[in-house]
Formats: C-alpha cells, sequence, structure tokens
C-alpha cells in the first residue's frame, strides 16, 4: 500500500489505518460519529492526500479541457474551481473531479484516489491532437483539508491573507509560515472549509501548525469514515456508489454538470444528447428509516406489493439526525417524495419514505 506524508503523524495518534484504493489511511481515530458531530459543531483536520492531482498546461489546455471533460472549463476564471466529470464515449461516468484554473494556461483537475491512475491514461489519449503538456503531480502534493463551522476562524489564523477575499470554490497561491500552499476553498462535508494543496515535504509542517491553531477551539482529526457519512448527509455522490461507467450524469441527477453549448465536440457527447432527451428509468432519490437498523450498499427497495423497485448506493445511520438515511436509484414512479416504501435488510423489510436530497444542509 502507498502512503501518505501524514502516516505516522497518524499512527501516532492511534488511528485505525486500512487499505483504501491501495492506500493506507486513516478510517478512524476514536469515534467516527464523534468526529462527525465535531465538523458539524466545530471543525475537523482531514488527510486527503491519496486524491489525484493532474496538471494541464499550454497554449491549448482550454480547448483540450472542453474536449475531455463534460463541462466547459475554458470558462473558468483563473483563481476558480469547478465540479466536472470525465465520461466514456457512451456517456458513462469514468470519475468525478474538481477542476482548478491556477493561471490562463495551468489548470489543476483532481480525481479520486480510485480513479487516479484511469483519469490520467484517458487525458494523456485524449491529448494527443492538443498542444498541452499533460504532467502527473500525484507524488508532488499533499492534500489536507479543514471543515466546519470554525473553519474560517482556524484558516484564517493558519494562512498569510484574510480568508473574507477567498470565494466558494476559488484558489489562490498563499502561505503558512514559510510555507508555500494554494489555498482552496472547497470540501466534501456539506459545511465551509478549505483544502490546502502543499509540498509533501511540507505536510507535516501544515498540519501541525494547524492542529496547533484550531485544537483549542476544539478542531480534531477527522478519519474516511465520518468523512463518507458527512458526504452522506450532504447528499454528495461517491464514485462507485452513486457513480460508475454503467451510470450517467443523468441518472444522479447531475445532468447541470454537462456543456452542450461550448465549441467543438467533447467525448461522450451524442451519447449524453440521447440520454439528455430520454425517459430515465432510475431517479437517485433519499430514503429515510425510522428504524435503527443501517441501510446498507446493495440492499433491495421493494414497494408495497413485493416488487423491487431500485437498489441503496450508500446508507449509513446519521450521526446528525440520528436515523438510519441512504440514498438509492429507485424507478421514477416510486422514487415520489412521501411514497413509503422497504427495504431488505438481512432477510428483513425495514419502512423508508422518500424524502429529498440532501438530508442535511448548513444554515
Amino acid at each position: 500500500m502507498k502512503q501518505t506524508a501524514l502516516r505516522d503523524v497518524h499512527s501516532a495518534l492511534g488511528a485505525t489505518l486500512v487499505d483504501f484504493a491501495g492506500w493506507e489511511m486513516p478510517l478512524r481515530y476514536g469515534s467516527e460519529s464523534q468526529e462527525h458531530r465535531t465538523v458539524r459543531e466545530a471543525a475537523g483536520i482531514f488527510d486527503l492526500s491519496h486524491m489525484g492531482e493532474i496538471e494541464v498546461t499550454g497554449p491549448q489546455a482550454d480547448q483540450f479541457l472542453d474536449f475531455a471533460l463534460v463541462n466547459r472549463p475554458s470558462a473558468i476564471s483563473p483563481g476558480r474551481a469547478r465540479y466536472s466529470m470525465i465520461c466514456d464515449e457512451s456517456g458513462g461516468v469514468i470519475d468525478d473531479l474538481v477542476v482548478y484554473r491556477l493561471d490562463l494556461d495551468r489548470y489543476m483537475v483532481v480525481s479520486n484516489a480510485s480513479n487516479a491512475r484511469e483519469v490520467l491514461a484517458e487525458l494523456e489519449s485524449r491529448a494527443a491532437a492538443f498542444d498541452v503538456v499533460v504532467h502527473d503531480s500525484l507524488d508532488e502534493w499533499a492534500l489536507i483539508a479543514v471543515q466546519g463551522p470554525l473553519s474560517v476562524k482556524i484558516v484564517e489564523m493558519l494562512v498569510a491573507s484574510p480568508t473574507e477575499d477567498l470565494q466558494y470554490y476559488a484558489i489562490r497561491p498563499d502561505r503558512i509560515g514559510e510555507v508555500e500552499v494554494f489555498l482552496a476553498r472547497t470540501g466534501y462535508t456539506g459545511e465551509d472549509g478549505f483544502e490546502i494543496y502543499c509540498a509533501q515535504d511540507d505536510a507535516e509542517r501544515v498540519w501541525t501548525e494547524a492542529m496547533a491553531v484550531g485544537g483549542p477551539l476544539g478542531m480534531v482529526p477527522v478519519g474516511l469514515a465520518a468523512r463518507d457519512s458527512l458526504r452522506l448527509e450532504a447528499g454528495m455522490p461517491l464514485y462507485g456508489n452513486e457513480l460508475s461507467r454503467d451510470m450517467t450524469p443523468f441518472d444522479a441527477g447531475l445532468g447541470r454538470v454537462v456543456a452542450f453549448d461550448k465549441p467543438g465536440s467533447f467525448v461522450g457527447e451524442a451519447a449524453l444528447v440521447r440520454h439528455r432527451d430520454s425517459t430515465p428509468t432510475r431517479v437517485l432519490s433519499g430514503l429515510r428509516s425510522s428504524s435503527r437498523r443501517p441501510l446498507r450498499h446493495g440492499y433491495e427497495v421493494v414497494s408495497a406489493s413485493g416488487d423491487v423497485v431500485g437498489v441503496v448506493t450508500s446508507g449509513a445511520v446519521s450521526p446528525t439526525l440520528g436515523h438510519p438515511i441512504a440514498m438509492a436509484y429507485l424507478s421514477p414512479f416510486a422514487a415520489v417524495h412521501g411514497e413509503e416504501l422497504m427495504v431488505v435488510v438481512r432477510g428483513n423489510q425495514e419502512p423508508v419514505t422518500v424524502v429529498g436530497l440532501p438530508f442535511y444542509k448548513r444554515s
């Protein structure tokens, strides 16, 4: 397994380390539900250095990314970011991404850890006809996130420049002490927060300085388990659950990500037009349960008559709401808010109600 530059820090903190997408990562440091609640109430710090960073530079970087991705990166202003996807010719999602425009001809594409090599290979292949350089910078960057309602206060004391000028989905060069970083106002928890990109050799120093500032305010290290329940409450998709090559952006209710009005064609365009104009066969929906039994990925959803009408993609007992929640792909006729359905949990049918997404939205 690969290890991040913070592996020894996690070990010293007593983290439970697991294999995640080929990386040895902290699952939890103690109670995952307490880590979750601390992010909702104060702040948490995350090691996300397993994510894949790919830099795209050159005079045709904007045209290339417009062709390679489903949205329009050329419309991103320098210093801003946008959520995106890379699809195959059939419209299936290879990965969902965040695209940062660092300068006029310099972008950074951030992929999920499990798909980093595949996304890199796809971009390299698609770049053949463009004057661009696609550079794998995964081994150069460490990524540390600070998320939660106190994240602004913590990061304000940590970095050199005021955070009030940094808008949501924006990025800029900054400093933490003498360490040069990129500071982005992005995240995957449903809370306000920041993601800090730094050189791997600087990761431990950045983590230590962040904890020195945030620890007295209640910030705690947070593992992958709480990160997953946080994003579930926020209704954010996870690749391998809500997204895959068997699904299009339209299946996941994310058709708004696709830009059909950009100059030139893009990979998967014809297939995505067909999906846009066709009647959906499944709808990503929220489920709420009043029982205490968690709803897990792969569990069948059935109607009152016993017909299978869907499948759970992600589920957990929500630490914030206090009851089980899940996202599920449902047949359109079953995906009606307030509809009463059942989820088959280890042979038993547990009652659920179809609800809207997200389950949680910060005030």
